[in-house]
């Protein structure tokens, strides 16, 4: 029994500080798993910081003023369109029912706030286009900023170009046989559609259909 008892006082101090240690280390480790629990990022998980970043990592990428556009009828910006010729009004009227021959295309022609619009215009039946229109939204109103009106003419956006194709015909041409296309691509610059560049097809007489001579 002396050999459990003789110690004395300072082997009772001993196991205090022994126990004092242990619960150090238990507090401690406690406080390591609690801090895991959070996300584990430092000093982003403390306080309000934390309580913000869970919904920013949540939330859905705002998409760019490129990636967005409103859809609109553009049968009635066309007819309400100054712009527009009033042949190309009078002659816009549905092929059947209430199906208009116009195409319209989206797209980031000007860099504006949304993207722009391409509008064509063509007659029915036959599909030969008679105008050809982009619109650019002006702090909500869609202008016009480009028109071409020489048919047989037919545009579309090709990246954040503009390209135009244009129908050339002699005076004894038929609507089949054109004698040259000619095609101009445009880009946006200082406020306006400036010409990129151009080419001309030459097409052969010989045979019943247009056939390709020369691309320049």
């Amino acid at each position: 029994m002396r050999g459990l008892t003789g110690a004395g006082p300072d082997r009772v101090r001993g196991t205090a500080q022994a126990v004092i240690t242990v619960g150090a280390v238990l507090a401690a480790l406690a406080l390591f798993v609690a801090a895991c629990g959070t996300g584990g990022t430092g000093t982003r998980d403390e306080g309000p910081a934390h309580a913000s970043a869970v919904p920013e990592a949540l939330a859905s990428p705002t998409p760019s003023p490129s990636h967005t556009y409103r859809r609109v009828d553009a049968v009635s910006l066309i007819k309400q369109d100054p712009e527009v010729s009033t042949t190309v009004k009078r002659g816009l009227k549905p092929c059947g029912g209430n199906d208009y021959p116009v195409d319209v295309s989206y797209g980031d022609l000007t860099h504006g706030p949304v993207n722009d619009i391409l509008v064509n215009v063509m007659t029915c039946g036959d599909l030969v286009g008679v105008g050809t229109y982009v619109y650019r939204d002006v702090e909500g109103t869609y202008k016009n900023v480009f028109k071409a009106e020489d048919a047989p003419v037919v545009a579309e956006i090709d990246g954040t170009d503009l390209t135009v194709t244009k129908q050339v015909y002699d005076a004894d041409d038929t609507v089949s046989n054109p004698s040259r296309e000619t095609v101009i691509k445009y880009g946006w610059k200082a406020g306006r559609f400036t010409e990129l560049n151009s080419h001309d097809t030459y097409y052969s007489k010989a045979g019943g259909d247009a056939a390709a001579a020369q691309d320049n």
